[in-house]
């Protein structure tokens, strides 16, 4: 029986077999890399609820650097080592949007600019996933590229997933790629094989309302998203406004929500 479970782990997932079908981007040498700087790279990301995360290495699909909270959240007794571990966490009506999402997204680095700046850009969708009360429940995946070797190819990212099931059980099934470290990237892209009919019309936001609405969601006050983004404070509470106005929202917690469920975070 363990004999026959090695030689199961060891076939290639075809969420793998998207990501091979881009040797351009993917380097799958056996090289042993450094730990990227988690807390830099947190900096990047919001995370509205419980998250962790993980350093997945392109050569084998092996993860590492697993953030604690990863048992507990699952109910895991130990820490995945492989993908496929994280990928067997998925709801399995999930699995071709995440397929999809995947091969959206490496499409559009490519074209944004062959992978010069694939660092700083960062991927970003939701999906559904084993949780350890049994069931399953709504997850916001974040993906971050670390390293590159001499010719650009990626060789690790930091993945991480946040419970927003308490904002939100619908998915937008829209893939985001998004600049970081100072670019200002953004793309959002919809995912046609499920068409969920929302609530109400999404709302169309200008980029920089775009820009306001993830420093909020990231808890920044209008002294640090004035900072952040080089306006005033006086302008920053006219975006903060229009947007209510806009999303029909009364605070915070409810824009966070629709902006969820609408695919801008």
């Amino acid at each position: 029986m363990e004999k026959k479970h090695l030689t199961h782990a060891k076939k290639p997932h075809p969420l793998t077999k998207i990501w091979n079908d881009y040797p351009e981007i993917l380097q799958n040498d056996n090289r042993i890399l450094p730990v990227p700087a988690i807390e830099h790279i947190i900096g990047e990301i919001f995370a509205p609820g419980k998250f962790y995360y993980y350093v997945i290495n392109f050569a084998d699909s092996t993860i590492c650097n697993h953030h604690e909270d990863i048992l507990k959240i699952h109910g895991l007794s130990k820490y995945p080592v492989h993908l496929k571990e994280i990928i067997d966490l998925i709801h399995p009506d999930d699995i071709e949007f995440v397929m999809e999402a995947e091969r959206m997204s490496i499409e559009k680095i490519k074209e944004i600019d062959g992978f010069d700046y694939q660092q700083e850009l960062k991927t970003s969708y939701c999906f559904r996933m084993r949780t350890s009360k049994g069931n399953y429940e709504l997850f916001h995946h974040q993906a971050l590229h670390t390293y590159k070797d001499e010719n650009g190819r990626l060789l690790q990212a930091v993945n991480i997933h946040t419970n927003i099931e308490h904002i939100t059980h619908q998915n937008s099934y829209v893939v985001l790629v998004c600049g970081t470290n100072g670019r200002d990237d953004f793309h959002q892209m919809q995912w046609m094989g499920h068409m969920k009919p929302h609530e109400s019309t999404p709302v169309i936001f200008t980029k920089r309302e775009v820009e306001v609405i993830n420093c909020i969601a990231k808890g920044y006050s209008t002294g640090e998203i004035s900072d952040l983004l080089n306006i005033s404070e006086e302008t920053v509470r006219t975006h903060r406004k229009n947007i209510l106005r806009k999303s029909d929202c009364r605070n915070s917690s409810e824009l966070i929500k629709k902006t969820f469920e609408w695919g801008y975070l």
